[in-house]
């Protein structure tokens, strides 16, 4: 008998060993930030090790709530207590996560600005310009091979945690870079008449890169909170009235209700048909026969679709 090969705890081709190779790359350059960063004096590369120690934190809250959507998907993984109190899924944390996930990078980022600003008016700092270099070049090469991996793989993938992780690593690698240009320049400075100029490399490129990456994670808080609000996709609500609509017209129907919610990676429908008086009666049978015509209309069958069509006469259960 043969032993079921164990999944790789890295599989890339999975959502979860993504998330799982992207924390321990994170923690990585989280640590050697930290390190570098109080070994040379710059709070510019301190800042880049706790944004990534908060990005590592969030991508690991991230994989717990991918466990549970896809542990839920298979009812058998989940406890008889889980299963219980949220009959409905999980897929309602995943908005949450993504929502608070966006919400902390811009608060670390708004803190740096503020300490980068009262930097530059004390005067600035020193900072040993050879150690910042050495963990500039290590984390771009680190960040972009990250960001690339993730983007590829995530094609096949479609799942919107890894796509904000790889918007983390985006980032990352994008203040890194600026870090390294400003390196660059203030060890080329050393020892000329513009070295008065290097104590203000680092809280002046620090507060630019803030200022840069602030607004970047709004555009996923703004999707999260759609989603949290149960705010109707318009294309999804469209397509679902096309299909009610072409449906009524073939089966001589009243008329339809449509409610349409997205919520993280759920798509979840509420078809009320209004069945006129005077229609023949149909088996059991036959109108699970027109659901089944409902939901291939729809398509996007699996775990993450939850689809209920009501046929009644009483438009009253359908308000």
């Amino acid at each position: 008998m043969e032993t079921p090969s164990k999944t790789p705890l890295f599989d890339l081709n999975s959502e979860q060993g993504l998330l799982r190779m992207s924390i321990a790359v994170t923690l990585f350059i989280a640590s050697i930030g930290i390190a570098f960063g109080l070994a040379s004096g710059s709070f510019s590369i301190i800042f880049d090790g706790v944004y990534s120690l908060v990005d590592a934190s969030m991508s690991g809250l991230s994989l717990v709530v991918v466990r549970l959507i896809t542990a839920h998907a298979r009812a058998t993984q989940l406890s008889r207590k889980l299963r219980e109190r949220f009959t409905m899924g999980f897929w309602h944390l995943e908005p949450m996560v993504l929502a608070l996930n966006g919400i902390l990078l811009t608060g670390v980022a708004i803190y740096a600005l503020i300490n980068a600003v009262s930097s530059l008016l004390e005067g600035g700092r020193e900072l040993e310009f050879g150690v910042a270099l050495v963990y500039a070049l290590v984390t771009v090469a680190a960040c972009v091979a990250i960001a690339v991996v993730e983007a590829r793989a995530n094609r096949g993938i479609g799942s919107d945690f890894v796509r904000m992780d790889v918007k983390g690593w985006v980032m990352s690698a994008s203040i890194t870079a600026a870090l390294l240009v400003a390196f660059c320049f203030g060890y080329a400075v050393q020892g000329t008449k513009w070295q008065w100029l290097s104590p203000y490399i680092d809280p002046a490129v620090l507060a630019l890169v803030c200022l840069v990456i602030i607004p970047l994670p709004m555009s996923v808080v703004r999707q999260a909170l759609a989603d949290m609000f149960l705010v109707t996709p318009s294309d999804l609500k469209q397509h679902v009235d096309e299909v009610a609509q072409t449906f009524v017209s073939r089966h001589g129907l009243q008329s339809y209700r449509a409610y349409v919610a997205k919520v993280g990676r759920s798509r979840e429908i509420e078809l009320y048909f209004i069945v006129p008086a005077n229609l023949a009666a149909r088996t059991i049978a036959e109108w699970d026969a027109l659901r089944d015509e409902i939901g291939a209309a729809i398509g996007g069958e699996g775990p993450d679709r939850w689809l209920t069509v009501v046929f009644t006469g009483d438009p009253e259960w359908a308000e």
